[in-house]
């Protein structure tokens, strides 16, 4: 059984900071690309940024120079480190993983969400 467990959200006010964190437990053989999502009310949910097994970034062109995504693979987690928080940023983030539990079979897994919210 494999597990994403997200912890960071929260209420913060236009232009402050948070760091979202999402760890993977279970027995896992490995752990490909990992990433943040995010769902606002009535939207799609879409990419905020992923991040390669070797360290490789993508971001969406409305939170690059503003959102970092790392990883520890030690610890089977990932970051994400928010600044300059916009109002439009608000939404539900969800941790993605492509995790492979024996060789050679990989499956998308999710976190529950975490609430953020950008607001004065």
């Amino acid at each position: 059984q494999v597990q994403l467990v997200e912890s960071g959200g929260g209420l913060v006010q236009p232009g402050g900071s948070l760091r979202l964190s999402c760890a993977a437990s279970g027995t896992i053989f490995s752990i490909n690309g990992m990433g943040w999502y995010r769902q606002a009310p009535g939207k799609q949910r879409e990419l905020v940024a992923g991040i390669s097994s070797g360290g490789r970034t993508n971001y969406a062109d409305s939170v690059k120079g503003r959102f970092t995504i790392s990883r520890d693979n030690a610890k089977n987690t990932v970051y994400l480190q928010m600044n300059s928080l916009k109002p439009e940023d608000t939404a539900v983030y969800y941790c993605n993983a492509w995790i492979s539990l024996q060789i050679g079979v990989s499956k998308a897994y999710w976190g529950q969400g975490t609430q953020v919210t950008v607001s004065s």
